[in-house]
């Protein structure tokens, strides 16, 4: 609920506080008197497009701030969480002005983007007249208001997880055809890659293991001469010959030498233990150095191989047999592509249909609800004077989507024959005020978070026409907050509470205000509006009959 309004210094209005209330507030004042300044100084609040009214002559700045109590679940909870903006159960909104044309919004204190100050507008204030083309008029916005109407948030909820569901499908088939289709790119290499790895079957390890042996054999010819010269050294031709030539004769004199070459005898023998110790070593090294030259052949054709596939894939020498699961884990991949493909298809298909199956629900839904509507719409028009119009919801095959497959519009036709169009292009200025309040009196189902607002809905129509968009008005005001700018005398008297707007002129310098009337002065302003200038008794009389209603 808008529960005040206070402007400063904007165009005619130095400062002006409003206090509305719950029900019909109805505005009412002679033509000029500033009534459109109110409308535009709340757009501007909001946020609305083209409503930036100037700031009074002689003022730096001007000011507009509207408070709104919200109740829990308020949708302008969820925008203020989103914009990190604080919230509590009120909402205070402000706007200032320059008189060099800058700008600047605040919510609840804290300053606020034009886009979150629209964003909280959306679901605050709802503006209907001859030029609304945010509400009724908007082709764009019929389908979500037919299916408020029809209470279809059941079925438009499996429509949407429907369409989740397929989206997620086809996501899933594109992702499997365009790998498939990649693979399919590269099967001839895959293939090829996979034969000369699986035909090489390099081990872990093996390529240092091979990258020893080849420099051991490469270096064997090197050093294989020396270590037979030694061995030779060492051998029965060399130092062993000599030592057992020693050993021998130091044995023979041993027993005439009492005991002298006890340890010398001891240490040849040892030496020559160490010495056949040494001379097997030797041999052994020389064993290990015998190579067949093919052998050193085959070992470098499967190390050059096995770095030539390394260095071809870019992987490490020990990686290649990881590599190479990796390629056939691909083929098998392609192998089996057109199974998988398959099986993706057909969890489409089920999705498809699973879509199918609820659109078809929402659309039944849907055309029922049309059909209430349009019968409502004809009790609606025909006190209103438009018993010759008709109104029809009109539910088409759309464009598949999130919110079904439908494409609604309301249309109208003004006399029987005519032919039918959008509410904007068919109806006069009288027409569609009474085509707005009737349409909004049948779609009033779930607007009493709204503010709504009328500016001169009932222009054009007078007597028991304007009476029955009265009590339509009066109707609505049961379940919401309406706020009414009317020039109509049957209007004003349904309002729970009424202000007149005034234009004085003080100072030479000309002001807009606002009253609130008590019931003395309503009779006063509802005569005023019936007779003209001049009030006489008579029109005193038909206002006192008109405010008992």
């Amino acid at each position: 609920m808008l529960r005040s309004l206070e402007i400063r210094d904007m165009l005619i209005i130095d400062r002006l506080d409003l206090g509305f209330r719950p029900g019909l507030n109805v505005l009412t004042g002679e033509t000029g008197a500033g009534k459109s300044i109110l409308l535009d100084c709340l757009g501007f609040v909001l946020g609305w497009k083209g409503r930036v009214p100037a700031v009074r002559a002689g003022a730096g700045q001007g000011e507009v701030t509207a408070v709104f109590d919200l109740p829990a679940g308020h949708p302008a909870h969820e925008v203020l969480a989103e914009a990190g903006l604080p919230g509590g159960d009120e909402l205070i909104l402000r706007r200032t002005a320059s008189a060099d044309g800058r700008s600047a919004a605040f919510v609840n204190d804290r300053r606020a983007s034009a886009p979150v100050l629209q964003a909280l507008a959306e679901g605050l204030v709802e503006l209907h007249g001859q030029h609304d083309d945010r509400g009724l008029l908007n082709p764009r916005g019929h389908r979500a208001l037919l299916d408020t109407a029809a209470g279809a948030e059941t079925d438009l909820a499996a429509v949407r997880a429907a369409w989740g569901r397929r989206a997620a499908a086809a996501r899933a088939l594109d992702a499997a055809r365009a790998a498939l289709a990649a693979a399919a790119a590269e099967e001839d290499f895959l293939r090829h890659a996979v034969t000369e790895l699986d035909r090489l079957n390099p081990e872990p390890g093996e390529e240092a293991a091979l990258d020893a042996e080849r420099r051991l054999m490469q270096a064997a010819e090197r050093i294989r001469a020396d270590i037979a010269r030694a061995a030779q050294a060492l051998g029965p031709e060399g130092a062993e010959a000599l030592m057992g030539d020693a050993l021998r004769w130091l044995g023979g004199a041993a027993d005439r030498a009492e005991g002298h070459l006890d340890a010398p005898i001891g240490a040849l023998e040892r030496a020559l233990t160490e010495l056949g110790e040494a001379a097997q070593g030797v041999e052994r090294c020389l064993e290990a150095l015998s190579f067949d030259p093919h052998r050193l052949e085959a070992v470098e054709e499967r190390l050059f191989a096995i770095r030539a596939l390394a260095r071809k894939h870019g992987v490490l020498a020990d990686d290649l047999g990881g590599f190479a699961g990796g390629l056939r884990d691909r083929l098998a991949a392609l192998d089996a592509g057109a199974q998988g493909i398959a099986a993706h298809e057909a969890t489409l298909a089920e999705a498809e249909a699973g879509y199918a199956s609820a659109a078809a629900a929402l659309t039944a839904r849907r055309r029922a609800a049309a059909a209430a509507l349009d019968a409502a719409m004809a009790a609606e028009l025909a006190p209103l004077k438009m018993e010759r119009a008709v109104f029809a919801t009109v539910v088409d095959p759309g464009e598949p989507g999130p919110d079904g497959a439908d494409a609604v519009s309301f249309r109208v036709a003004t006399n029987p024959g005519a032919p039918a169009g959008p509410l904007n292009r068919i109806a006069s200025g009288g027409e569609l005020s009474r085509f707005l309040l009737a349409l909004k009196v049948c779609l009033a189902r779930g607007s009493d978070s709204l503010v709504l607002i009328f500016d001169e809905i009932d222009r054009g129509v007078g007597g028991a026409t304007a009476d029955a968009v009265g009590r339509r008005l009066a109707r609505l005001a049961e379940g919401a907050q309406v706020l009414v700018v009317t020039h109509s005398p049957q209007v004003a008297a349904r309002g729970a509470h009424h202000w007149r707007v005034e234009k004085r002129v003080k100072g030479g310098e000309t002001r807009s205000t606002v009253v609130a009337l008590d019931e003395a002065e309503r009779v006063d302003e509802i005569a005023r509006m019936l007779a003209g200038e001049r009030v006489t008794e008579a029109a005193q009389q038909a206002a006192r009959e008109l405010l008992q209603g």
